[in-house]
């Protein structure tokens, strides 16, 4: 325990094994915050200890008792003081899967014996807040089963554990008996407000204490609440952990999938943990949530506390931002007109660049489809590929590998706002159906959300497609004059960059509804159990839905095609949809509508992956909240160490260790004073 002797011996082995880092680190923080020499060695004060180093209660007039029982947490032999070896082996405790329930015990265990007494307990739950506003009786059977009638038991940690977990059980019982004056069974509906609010403040999430009150008053009840919906609504609060598994069994991974009371009820007796008095109060919030009688993981995530690592010593935590702001959409707060512009220019300007780079990953293949589709069968001599690979190598063979990317230029300018109108389209469209509360979207709104995309595109893609096909196959006849896109659309005109646009529509409406509803369902069946998307999710969500969007309207995609490349000598010309259709149908038979199907599927597909992709991680790398709906699947839930404010000093356990002491008051309702208590007053 000895630091000077310790840091050059550390120091020395530190720069031979990297395994020494960390205990050198230890060594160095001590050093910078103990304030006491002793024998020549360094030791922490309890203010040193909890104030400089942990940065807690680091406030004027902070109470110093609260303080001096907080440090003597780390100070195993109790004698005022904390030594190195009490400072590595309280990180060591941090480390460990209970770590909240020995911190608590080591709080109890003032005298440092390995065990607590009853006069140990006692002393510290009579200096807690909560039992200066609703004293505990320590003369009850719970104390007496405990610590035996002559409280002359002591209790191992392992019983412990159990002790503390009942112990506010216990008192909530009291203080409901306190507040039954006349012994009816029952307390006026502001006591068991006040109870819950004073005992049980950590299960109260703020949209619980917000419509408490409206809860408790508009039950069937009336003003009086029964020791059975007491008991229920606590159980309830404890629960909420098993009502997210019970919901998210029922509904996979999509967190806005309704589930009725019936349901919930059916599912809730199996595990036998539920009432059905606790599910009848689960739906008396859930009415404040929405209006259908239904209730999704979503709501209950925002019924239940905290489960993101939050702290009221960091109170601008970015958790509890993201719960603000989440509170703060539900209830349509923080939204204008210009807000929702920008929103749309944000969105489009990310679309631009994933079309533009889902293009480029692809246009190779969607070279071979195209002239795939314009060879015509009826013609003699016009078969040039016996297949999408033979044309493949012979477009490398004859043109090089630039003839690979024929017509990019004009894809490039063109699918930038092709894309983004796409994608911009589908978001708008979804929010305007999307439950302002629950977030969720009915199937229909999305397979309209998708359809309304796919149309919209069509005044960008048709004279794209146009250029772009006409210089694809201005490249299979050797002889042919070379062609620039400017020479395209100086031929075509205005109004024929628009030829087709009919089969576009045909061919986009029902892409799009296909491909965005699927992405949007397969997204939330690949996510993992806290809804979060990781990219290879997202990737393969993206790339899968786009197989039967794009094979289901290839022969809207052929119908196009031939609509829009020019006819050379003794090809069949078009008139139109319906005269393409009954040509193709008569001359070349139902199979030539299927041509370039899989060239379609193995273009349409991994572009989209790579642009659904590459636009979903842009909104989470370029994140702005304009108020509106975040992407679904963006949040992931952090880690203690992650979500916790960093500190340089605090490595290994000790990065978890403002959350663990604020365990001890969210978790066991440990609320010690934190101010000094004047002379004559009652509370801290």
């Amino acid at each position: 325990t000895i630091f000077q002797a310790d840091i050059f011996n550390i120091r020395r082995l530190s720069s031979r094994m990297p395994l020494f880092s960390a205990a050198y680190v230890h060594c160095e923080s001590a050093k910078k915050f103990a304030s006491v020499h002793k024998n020549g060695s360094l030791y922490m004060t309890y203010p040193d200890f909890v104030q400089k180093f942990l940065g807690l209660y680091c406030f004027e007039n902070a109470n110093e008792d609260t303080v001096k029982q907080l440090g003597t947490i780390a100070d195993y032999d109790k004698d005022g003081l904390i030594s190195f070896e009490e400072f590595e082996t309280f990180e060591g405790l941090l480390s460990l899967p209970d770590h909240a329930y020995r911190i608590a015990f080591d709080l109890f265990d003032v005298n440092g014996n390995g065990y607590v007494s009853f006069s140990e307990f006692k002393s510290v739950i009579t200096v807690t807040t909560l039992h200066r506003q609703y004293p505990f009786n320590f003369d009850c059977d719970f104390i007496d089963l405990h610590f035996g009638k002559a409280r002359d038991q002591i209790v191992s940690y392992e019983e412990f554990t159990q002790l503390i977990h009942d112990f506010h059980e216990e008192h909530a019982l009291q203080a409901f008996q306190r507040s039954d004056k006349r012994n009816e069974g029952k307390i006026r509906a502001m006591d068991f407000i006040n109870i819950m609010v004073q005992l049980k403040s950590n299960l109260l999430t703020p949209f619980l204490r917000d419509h408490l009150m409206q809860v408790v008053f508009g039950a069937e009840h009336g003003s009086h609440i029964s020791f059975s919906y007491f008991n229920a609504f606590i159980s309830l609060l404890n629960n909420m952990e098993l009502l997210k598994k019970l919901i998210q069994a029922r509904t996979g991974n999509d967190v806005h999938a309704p589930v009725t009371r019936e349901e919930l009820t059916n599912d809730a007796m199996s595990y036998n943990q539920l009432t059905p008095l606790e599910v009848d109060i689960l739906f008396q919030l859930a009415k404040f949530l929405r209006e259908d009688d239904c209730i999704s993981y979503y709501d209950v995530k925002r019924m239940a506390p905290f489960d993101e690592y939050t702290s009221k010593y960091a109170p601008d935590t970015a958790a509890r931002r993201v719960q603000d702001a989440v509170e703060t959409r539900a209830e349509g707060r923080g939204r204008t007109f210009l807000l929702s512009i920008l929103e749309q220019v944000y969105r489009f300007s990310l679309g631009a660049i994933a079309g533009a780079i889902g293009a480029t990953a692809v246009y190779p293949i969607d070279l071979v489809k195209t002239r795939m589709q314009n060879q015509r069968t009826s013609t003699v001599g016009e078969v040039l590929y016996r297949n999408s690979w033979d044309c493949f190598k012979k477009v490398i063979r004859f043109e090089g590998v630039f003839g690979l990317y024929r017509g990019l230029v004009p894809q490039l300018v063109g699918v930038a706002p092709e894309k983004a109108i796409k994608l911009t389209m589908n978001d708008l469209v979804k929010d305007q159906f999307r439950d302002k509360k629950t977030g969720f979207i009915p199937l229909w709104a999305e397979i309209l959300a998708g359809g309304c995309a796919g149309g919209s595109q069509v005044i960008f893609t048709n004279p794209l497609e146009i250029v772009k096909i006409r210089l694809q196959v201005a490249g299979e006849i050797a002889t042919a004059q070379r062609v620039s896109a400017l020479h395209v659309i100086r031929d075509l005109g205005f109004f024929g960059l628009y030829k087709g646009a009919k089969a576009c529509f045909l061919r986009d409406i029902p892409f799009s509804a296909i491909y965005f509803t699927a992405y949007n369902h397969l997204k939330m069946r690949f996510a993992d159990s806290e809804g979060y998307n990781n990219p290879g999710s997202l990737l393969l969500a993206a790339t899968l839905s786009g197989a039967p969007a794009a094979g289901l309207t290839t022969p809207a995609d052929v119908i196009k095609t031939r609509l829009q490349v020019v006819a050379r000598s003794g090809q069949t010309t078009y008139t139109g949809v319906f005269d393409a259709f009954g040509k193709i149908l008569r001359e070349e038979g139902p199979r030539a509508f299927w041509k370039g199907s899989m060239a379609r599927v193995f273009r349409s597909s991994p572009q989209f992956g790579v642009t659904l992709l590459t636009y979903e991680m842009l909104q989470r790398a370029f994140y702005i909240d304009f108020g509106g709906s975040k992407p679904s699947g963006s949040n992931i839930l952090k880690r203690p160490e992650e979500a916790m404010p960093t500190n340089p000093d605090h490595i290994g356990g000790y990065k978890i260790a403002t959350l663990s002491f604020d365990e001890l008051e969210s978790r066991f309702g440990l609320c010690l004073p934190k101010y000094k208590i004047a002379a004559g007053s009652g509370s801290g």
